[in-house]
């Protein structure tokens, strides 16, 4: 639901013509990208879309418009992809990480600077096998198997956690980054006091994490939600507008009032989400031009009472899928990513559901900069008769 190659919105969801008969296991994406990534059954890898920097690992920077099978990594069994804005990740079910794209910030990981890599190449990495991966525009941070956190690229606003923005002078009016060219391990997590005492936090254990353009959000084995990097309009969740240059805990997640911890988190561009142990969404950050931002976490209210099981962050527009049912919404400009239909209205500042998917049990999602992608259930009759009066997709 993007951008077509004429041009045209996608403004309702369609099915990709081209993966017709084909079993997709995964959908990735990002909230500054404008290229997917797919895993289909048996490991393989596809992407399409945009590929100025070589992000979709075709050895070329010629635009993909349907999904087309990464030939480099054929033989690697892919289990998860992370996307920035010109780069992409993937991981391996041995836990190995390939790398391809934008590179300028040392973001590809693969110990240089370079305008772009267009061929996955294995990120220079000696430790643990890797479980998760996430990408930030121009940053990427992965965890290994045991909870250690690992972050490269660009260290602009302490988005890396390594305590420093990476800045210095060139000349007396130049500035320039030091980047981080292979992962690096984020060794502390800290809570501040109101009176800004800062203690560190012991037994941290990364299980989750996730990157906005500038900032990443991160949960530990005990529930604990930690972020940092940018703090403008709130996104950090700490009540201030403060860079965060190393992992800090939000406390509003700490106190009496919540009685459950969190279990996973999701990032926008300019904003935050997390779900807890109740299945209750929390947002804070902007997602709107306009009004008031949410300096700390607090519950979405229209969704009470919802179990949202799955997340996807666009730039500014949030698409949730909660019990059976899928819920969308962003404030204008959008560009189809929230799906409510061809003649239905194109942006909603408040949850709405996303009516064209009735009756579809969706499993998965997942947002770039202004499209989206589903992965629907076909198990039953009933229910491919439902996605079969979806419109195809043919570029």
């Amino acid at each position: 639901m993007a951008k077509d190659a004429t041009g045209a919105n996608l403004w309702g969801p369609h099915r990709l013509a081209s993966l017709q008969g084909i079993r997709v296991t995964g959908v990735f994406s990002g909230s500054c990208a404008v290229h997917s990534v797919i895993i289909i059954e048996g490991g393989r890898v596809m992407t399409w879309g945009r590929n100025d920097k070589g992000q979709l690992g075709h050895c070329d920077n010629k635009r993909k418009d349907v999904p087309t099978i990464v030939e480099t990594l054929k033989d690697h069994n892919i289990v998860s992809a992370a996307c920035g804005r010109s780069h992409t990740l993937f991981l391996s079910e041995r836990g190995i990480v390939y790398a391809t794209g934008d590179n300028k910030m040392g973001q590809c990981g693969i110990g240089s600077q370079n305008n772009a890599v267009n061929i996955p190449t294995k990120v220079s990495f000696k430790g643990r096998s890797i479980a998760k991966v996430a990408c930030g525009a121009e940053f990427s941070v992965i965890l290994d198997v045991k909870g250690g956190m690992y972050s490269f690229g660009c260290p602009e606003y302490g988005q890396l956690g390594h305590n420093s923005d990476g800045v210095y002078f060139v000349t007396s009016n130049k500035l320039s980054f030091r980047c981080e060219l292979v992962p690096k391990r984020i060794i502390a997590f800290i809570e501040k006091t109101r009176e800004g005492h800062v203690s560190l936090v012991d037994d941290v254990l990364i299980t989750s994490v996730a990157c906005g353009i500038n900032h990443t959000v991160a949960v530990d084995t005990k529930k604990r939600c930690y972020s940092f990097g940018f703090g403008g309009y709130g996104r950090l969740g700490h009540a201030e507008q403060k860079d965060e240059k190393v992992p800090r805990l939000i406390k509003a997640f700490d106190g009496p009032r919540n009685v459950s911890g969190v279990k996973k988190v999701f990032a926008g561009g300019s904003y935050s989400l997390a779900i807890n142990e109740l299945d209750v969404l929390f947002f804070w950050g902007q997602n709107k031009k306009t009004g008031e931002a949410t300096m700390y976490p607090k519950p979405v209210q229209d969704l009470t009472g919802w179990s949202v099981r799955a997340v996807g962050c666009c730039n500014s527009s949030i698409v949730c899928v909660a019990d059976e049912s899928v819920i969308a919404w962003g404030p204008s400009p959008t560009y189809g990513e929230l799906g409510y239909g061809e003649n239905r209205p194109k942006s909603s500042t408040t949850p709405q559901e996303v009516k064209p998917l009735d009756g579809i049990h969706i499993h998965n999602v997942a947002c770039g900069y202004g499209h989206t992608l589903f992965i629907a259930r076909d198990d039953t009759e009933e229910e491919k008769n439902k996605i079969d009066q979806l419109p195809d997709y043919t570029p």
